[in-house]
């Protein structure tokens, strides 16, 4: 509740903002993947810059003193509830006491983390995001994204309101593109057997989540298993007939590569800060049905 009352203030304060100037807003955002959302909502009426940069990680983040003084002249910064925000999203609004941070993952039921990195349970986000054991990664998620996208849209055209149809016009057009996209990946996923894929890093809890799959991690809670752990993660996978082991960029191949030799497996790049949203969701897909 705290959260949807503040933006709807900060919505209400834009209304009579947005008007003043046909130059483009100036929107911030944590990651790529917001980027390509918040682009597809905005269209020609918004500039978005993005904090994580390619190949940095989410998780330790610090902002560049040449983003920093880009953010002090910023209308919005989107927040997703990536762990950097937890130390730098105080500071960042400090910085500009104008910018408005419109929290993009309000009233997103997230997935708790077990162990094995598996989902558990659903859980409300309401209040302070980022809580020990909920999944950040929302944006794996095509159903989440489209709530992501209508939060961005509303925010748009709240700060905005001269372009505020051309907003809801393009969350239409975007919505109708997620769903096709989640039908291309059903399809893909449906033509193969396999329902469980391995990953050193657990960031595509969402995605497996929303398309009946498990997802097997190598890493959990941040640290790579012990010689133990990591035979009885050997064993997990040849009982599952795994031969793909898939790694992000942000984060370093050595053990998978351990885990991959001992199976005889290949190592497959699986980005989930790609900027190319839609289409690294297709790719991903493919890669698991095609083990």
């Amino acid at each position: 509740m705290r959260k949807a009352t503040a933006v709807c203030c900060l919505l209400a304060m834009g209304c009579s903002q947005g008007t003043s100037t046909s130059k483009k807003m100036s929107v911030f955002v944590s990651i790529l993947p917001q980027r390509f959302i918040v682009e597809r909502i905005g269209g020609t009426h918004v500039d978005v810059s993005v904090m994580v940069q390619p190949g940095a990680s989410p998780h330790s983040y610090e902002p560049r003193p040449s983003q920093m003084a880009a953010l002090s002249r910023a209308r919005l910064y989107f927040a997703i509830g990536v762990e950097f925000e937890n130390a730098w999203l105080a500071r960042l609004a400090k910085s500009n006491p104008s910018l408005a941070v419109i929290h993009t993952d309000q009233n997103i039921d997230k997935l708790e983390m077990t162990a094995s990195g598996e989902k558990e349970h659903p859980r409300h986000e309401s209040g302070e995001y980022g809580h020990e054991g909920a999944d950040p990664h929302i944006w794996l998620s095509p159903t989440r994204v489209k709530q992501i996208a209508a939060v961005v849209a509303a925010s748009l055209a709240g700060f905005d309101s001269r372009h505020a149809s051309d907003y809801r016009e393009n969350l239409a057009r975007f919505t109708e593109s997620v769903d096709s996209l989640r039908r291309d990946i059903d399809s893909i996923l449906q033509s193969s057997p396999v329902k469980s894929f391995m990953v050193f890093h657990p960031s595509w809890g969402y995605f497996a989540d929303e398309f009946g799959l498990s997802q097997i991690p190598i890493e959990t809670e941040g640290k790579e298993p012990s010689p133990r752990e990591l035979t009885l993660i050997a064993d997990t996978a040849r009982a599952l007939n795994i031969t793909t082991v898939f790694v992000q960029p942000q984060m370093s191949q050595k053990t998978a590569g351990v885990l991959a030799r001992q199976l005889g497996a290949t190592i497959t790049a699986a980005d989930p800060l790609a900027y190319n949203w839609d289409e690294n969701l297709r790719a991903v897909a493919r890669a698991i049905a095609a083990r």
